[in-house]
């Protein structure tokens, strides 16, 4: 892990963010001590289809039982009137 105080990058932070998005991590120090640090961000992978569809296949989700009572409260919220106060 790399060191830079406050100072230095503030002077050239230019080749520390380019070390940071080649992967490196950084910390950044005042007085000898370490106050933050610089980390790559995570990097998102992508997922192919078929394992989204594997993944919705062992979802709770796949009975349907729940797209039955989401129509049946819909049915009921548009059965209401409202402009009806009580």
């Amino acid at each position: 892990m790399n060191t830079v105080t406050v100072a230095e990058l503030r002077q050239n932070p230019t080749p520390v963010l380019e070390a940071v998005e080649h992967g490196e991590t950084f910390v950044v120090t005042r007085y000898r001590k370490e106050i933050a640090r610089l980390v790559p961000p995570a990097r998102r992978r992508r997922v192919t289809a078929a394992e989204a569809m594997s993944v919705y296949e062992r979802a709770p989700l796949s009975d349907r039982s729940w797209s039955e009572e989401v129509a049946r409260e819909r049915a009921a919220e548009l059965a209401r009137d409202p402009w009806d106060r009580a």
